[in-house]
Parts: C-alpha cells; structure tokens; sequence
C-alpha cells in the first residue's frame, strides 16, 4: 500500500498524512472510520486492505455514468430514447444524486469567486494565451 500512500491522483495519500489536498475533506471522511485520527487511519488503512484483496469488481468498472446508471444496458436504454442522464466521472451515484452534487459544488464555486474577479481571471488567463488584453466593463 505503500505506493497508493504516494499516488498523486487519489485522495488516499491525503487521508492517511502522507500528502495534502487542501481541497479534501479529510476530517470528515476519517470521521467515519473513527473520532481519534489515528485509529481513523489505522482502520481506514484495513478497510482498504479488504478492498484490494476483493480485485475488481465489475459492478465498480466504468466511467461514472455507466456506473451511476447501472450498467452499459442502462447507459444504452437511455440512448434508445434519446434520453440523457446527469452523469460525472468524479462522482458515483444516480443521476439525481450527482446533479445535487453539481448544483452544491457550482453553488460553492459562485460563492467563493464573485463576478468581477471571476471575469478579471478570465479576461487574465485569455491576455496570457494569446496576447490580447481585454476591457471589461
């Protein structure tokens, strides 16, 4: 397990205070292991261990909407009838479950940027790209 603790792309490394993603909620998701971080750790570590001594699991392969939608049968049902489901490969859960997510992390983004700064940051990254500067008003 050493090499996930060191795996940049996971939350795992995060969690177990070999890395930090300021980003993560990891009080929280210790919390459901246990109160004290350190049995927290220990006892997420085991539940992980269980894990990967499952392999894989079929039922867990796939991108989010395959697995929020329960299948490849499910993803191509919907297709049949020109419907689409709320899906993100980040997420797992149903569809409703997933635009809640959306709408919270949206909520949250719009929250901590204002407009004015978001279109200063914009207006920023599109002067650095290409050279030109834009006027916003």
């Amino acid at each position: 397990m050493a090499e996930l603790d060191r795996y940049p792309w996971s939350g795992h490394g995060a969690l177990v205070g070999k890395g930090k993603n300021d980003w993560q909620e990891r009080d929280y998701v210790l919390r459901q292991f246990h109160q004290n971080e350190r049995e927290a750790i220990r006892v997420y570590r085991r539940f992980m261990g269980e894990g990967k001594d499952q392999g894989r699991r079929p039922e867990l392969v796939g991108g989010g909407l395959v697995r929020s939608m329960g299948g490849w049968s499910q993803v191509l049902s919907l297709r049949s009838r020109g419907e689409i489901g709320e899906h993100d490969s980040r997420i797992l859960g149903g569809g409703d479950f997933v635009a809640e997510i959306l709408k919270e992390a949206d909520q949250k983004v719009t929250r901590y940027l204002p407009i004015k700064k978001r279109e200063a940051l914009i207006s920023e990254v599109i002067e650095k790209i290409t050279g030109v500067q834009l006027i916003i008003e």
